[in-house]
């Protein structure tokens, strides 16, 4: 009787086993690296699925990674979240240049930054998402306004000479959403179709009323 050999696992050509929790060699190698490509795909499955349909095998699966790596980067999908947030209104880049510059020109130059971010569509998407998902999920709500709070109210208070500063940063922020609200979500005419630098004439003395006198 003919003795065959027994079977050895295929190594030329075929690919390395993945390793949990690490992204492919070839996935880790080409385009932008792993961390990057989660917070893009978790702005992509937040926008189209919303808060509640959005899982964290979703978006590991959406990246090219392991689930374990979502975790491994930024733990629950309430932190994928605020992540998401974060990096699409990026205020450590914004905020300096928001808030520095003639105190008389805050205001204008609050709304300008504010509905520049939303007349881009690359960011608008995940926008509309984060504002729906806030309004229907208290949990997106939870981390919407700790992210609005914490990282942007506080840094805009700080730099105001003017009584009850955070009340008046809270303000001027819920004059703006609800603009967004009217323009972007409700799409309520003719706020929905006005030129954006119409509306900073006429939002920004209100917002810098808010900001700018003692």
């Amino acid at each position: 009787m003919t003795e065959h050999p027994e079977p050895t696992p295929a190594t030329d050509g075929a690919p390395a086993p993945r390793r949990r929790g690490r992204p492919s060699r070839k996935a880790a190698s080409e385009g932008p690296d792993a961390r990057t490509r989660i917070l893009e795909a978790a702005r992509t499955e937040f926008a189209e699925r919303g808060y509640d349909k959005t899982s964290i095998r979703g978006i590991a699966k959406a990246a090219g990674v392991d689930a374990a790596l979502v975790h491994h980067y930024f733990g629950t999908k309430d932190e994928v979240f605020a992540a998401a947030v974060e990096v699409t209104f990026e205020p450590a880049l914004v905020l300096p240049a928001v808030l520095g510059g003639d105190p008389d020109g805050l205001g204008e130059r609050l709304a300008r930054f504010f509905l520049s971010v939303w007349e881009d569509p690359g960011t608008r998407t995940p926008l509309l998402a984060i504002l729906r998902s806030a309004v229907t999920h208290e949990a997106a709500a939870n981390v919407l306004r700790d992210f609005v709070l914490r990282r942007l109210l506080e840094r805009i208070a700080a730099e105001l000479d003017v009584p009850d500063p955070t009340l008046r940063a809270e303000l001027a922020a819920s004059h703006m959403l609800g603009i967004a609200m009217l323009r972007y979500v409700v799409r309520a005419e003719p706020l929905a179709s006005a030129d954006p630098e119409d509306i900073v004439a006429m939002v920004a003395p209100t917002l810098q009323r808010y900001l700018g006198e003692g």
